[in-house]
């Protein structure tokens, strides 16, 4: 069977990423950025074509996928005279890649379907370098027969590809998974702040807790950086924030607004506050440490 053409809308670090493992795997690909052209430029110099305006990706591909920061990002490539919906045609598909809110991928799905479209959330885990080499973590949702339709394209760009049910499902699984590791982070950024107060070596408090059930990735990451400066986990404050944020939305809508994530919440927001959102959340641990004093 032939590939379907695919049209791609944001080639931010994470979008050029996939972009270049769909063309080493023999796609051709009409393609849409923003600001930074780094991205754009290299689709072309491996042989893609760019379109003017998100609706012309939808008029000359097969398949459209965004990957774009916020939910207000996907909504203004969606809609308007330019927009994806404005030149989308029945029996498409468009998939989602970015972490946006359940509550604008639903409303989204149901614009899409009025013009007989299938729209798919299916948010991201790992980075870039994974991206490249087809590795990702891929939490689709929505439609199953739409699902299986685009399982070999997401197969290419995912080692693990889950299908979660519902349109939004994957959304919500993606903010609940990262309000959970903010938090941890946070907490063991604070944690080590604590110890250096108490004039206790960061290496040793870690020994400690990681010799029991709190082990876990994302306190090796935090330790890492803390202990000799590496980073391990390359995700801003800024994009940090925003999920947590979007995550405390989510709930507010569900009638059951969170309590466990206001911790996080505030100390990311001190951090950009403060002229830190570009740092990497590993990082937390110096902004910590100065707040908190030695």
């Amino acid at each position: 069977m032939s590939k379907p053409k695919i049209g791609f809308i944001g080639l931010g670090l994470m979008g050029s990423a996939m972009v270049e493992c769909l063309q080493k795997a023999g796609y051709d690909l009409v393609v849409l950025g923003n600001r930074d052209r780094a991205g754009i430029e290299a689709a072309l110099s491996r042989g893609a074509t760019e379109a003017g305006n998100a609706r012309e990706v939808a008029e000359s591909a097969d398949l459209v996928m965004f990957c774009m920061g916020t939910s207000d990002h996907v909504e203004s490539r969606v809609y308007g005279d330019d927009g994806v919906l404005a030149g989308v045609r029945e029996g498409q598909i468009v998939v989602d890649f970015g972490t946006s809110l359940p509550a604008s991928t639903k409303k989204i799905g149901a614009d899409m379907a009025a013009r007989g479209v299938t729209y798919l959330d299916a948010p991201l885990g790992r980075t870039p370098a994974h991206a490249i080499d087809g590795l990702l973590n891929i939490m689709c949702s929505g439609d199953k027969t739409a699902y299986d339709k685009i399982k070999p394209e997401l197969d290419v760009l995912g080692e693990n590809v889950f299908h979660l049910g519902a349109l939004g499902s994957g959304h919500t699984i993606k903010l609940i998974n990262n309000f959970f590791a903010m938090t941890t982070a946070c907490a063991m950024s604070e944690a080590f702040a604590i110890a250096d107060r108490a004039g206790i070596e960061r290496q040793k408090l870690f020994d400690v807790m990681s010799a029991g059930p709190l082990k876990s990735g994302m306190m090796e990451f935090i330790k890492n950086y803390a202990t000799d400066g590496q980073i391990d986990l390359a995700f801003s404050v800024n994009n940090a924030s925003k999920d947590v944020g979007y995550y405390n939305t989510m709930s507010q809508d569900m009638g059951a607004p969170s309590r466990m994530s206001v911790a996080a919440d505030g100390a990311l927001k001190s951090a950009i506050a403060d002229g830190k959102g570009d740092i990497m959340v590993p990082e937390m641990v110096d902004y910590f440490a100065k707040v908190l004093g030695k």
